[in-house]
């Protein structure tokens, strides 16, 4: 399909009639019906019918205006992308993760740290979003990879595949004015304010169904589709709230709350989703180490060591 052909009826789709179409496009009312004309013969279908002294869309051209949109909008976002880069080839490249908004930042900037070397410079494009969303990306190739708090779901039209990082335990914090020295954990919860992960976070189920089955019932003050978001209202002493064990000491540190205990039974797991059955991309790959041997400790379980083994086989 000639592309100059199509910018032709998307301006007049748009402007409403050929006369000004051809003011916009600086041509003649018959170069442009001319050029409208021949898209509509290599479619094989009419896109506008006379309506008035204008044109109007026929259904046909209105499918074809909503493709014309999409294809038009993707152009000037490569261009302003280009354009607002300004970097030499030379340069590091661009290396594109979707980070899903329930993952830790301090869990992320862990992984993504193993990127920064000296003789491969790469430079890092983080967007963040619903795991939804970013698999979006994914598919349209805008994004290498996606870190999630679950694998890609069941039913999506997408050719990616899921692999788990590893796990860590879920551990409860809470700024030091509000621990309830004379309980122990987990009775200090209940009655207590409790921030939580949003609904749409994997691990919010399971810390529902473990409130429900030790018969705690705190005051949930709050829920938070943003980690980082939730840990600020802790910090200004709004309420207890979750995180992963294996981060403890930065949410302590970081926030100045206090761990009061930790559950073995939750495990909050971290997934890499990307496009590759076997991973040939050198920063997807380098994340997938840093997995194994920096961040998650030797228990953050077999099964994933034993999946990021088996990318080497």
């Amino acid at each position: 399909m000639n592309l100059k052909h199509l910018r032709y009826f998307w301006v007049t789709a748009h402007a409403g009639s050929v006369a000004a179409a051809g003011a916009q496009l600086h041509l003649t009312p018959q170069t442009v019906s001319a050029q409208i004309k021949l898209l509509e013969n290599e479619l094989g279908t009419a896109l506008f019918k006379p309506a008035g002294r204008g044109l109007e869309l026929t259904e046909a051209g209105r499918v074809a205006l909503s493709y014309a949109d999409e294809i038009f909008a993707l152009g000037q976002e490569m261009v302003s992308s280009l354009r607002a880069t300004g970097i030499p080839e030379h340069a590091a490249a661009a290396f594109r993760v979707g980070v899903s908004d329930a993952i830790p930042k301090s869990l992320t900037h862990r992984l993504l740290a193993s990127l920064r070397q000296p003789e491969k410079p790469v430079r890092l494009l983080c967007r963040e979003g619903s795991i939804e969303a970013l698999l979006g990306e994914l598919a349209l190739q805008r994004l290498e990879m996606v870190l999630a708090d679950r694998p890609m779901p069941a039913g999506l039209a997408i050719r990616a595949h899921s692999r788990k990082l590893g796990e860590s335990a879920l551990a409860f914090f809470v700024c030091p004015r509000l621990v309830r020295r004379d309980t122990a954990f987990p009775a200090c919860l209940n009655g207590a304010p409790l921030l939580l992960p949003g609904q749409n976070a994997a691990v919010r189920g399971e810390i529902d169904r473990w409130l429900g089955e030790a018969r705690l019932s705190p005051r949930v003050v709050g829920e938070f589709d943003d980690s980082a978001l939730m840990k600020v209202f802790a910090q200004a002493g709004e309420g207890y709230f979750p995180a992963p064990a294996i981060i403890s000491d930065e949410i302590c540190a970081r926030y100045g709350v206090i761990e009061v205990g930790r559950l073995d039974e939750i495990r909050e797991a971290l997934w890499l989703i990307s496009t590759e059955r076997r991973i040939q991309h050198p920063g997807v790959r380098a994340v997938l180490e840093a997995a194994r041997g920096a961040v998650f400790s030797s228990d953050a379980g077999d099964e994933a060591t034993r999946q990021q083994r088996s990318l080497d086989r």
